[in-house]
């Protein structure tokens, strides 16, 4: 029995600590903090964009100019009129 309290004695306190409550590691807390904002953005952005699509009507196009007309329609080879 006198021998177990020789080797406690011998323990090096490093080990001590081991055993007591050290807390959390604040790489570990900055990780998740960052992690979460991050997760956070994008999901917040994923529900706004399918949000958009479902209310919003769709854009507009350009009306396109009759410059462009006559030189689509002269592409496909069909004359403008007036020519």
């Amino acid at each position: 029995m006198a021998d177990d309290f020789e080797f406690a004695d011998k323990v090096p306190p490093s080990f001590d600590r081991v055993a007591s409550n050290q807390g959390f590691n604040p790489g570990l807390i900055v990780l998740l903090v960052v992690g979460g904002l991050l997760l956070t953005f994008l999901i917040g952005n994923f529900v706004l964009y399918t949000y958009a699509q479902k209310t919003l009507p769709p854009r507009k196009k350009k009306p396109v100019s009759k410059k462009k007309m006559k030189k689509e329609r002269l592409k496909q080879g069909v004359s403008a009129p007036g020519e």
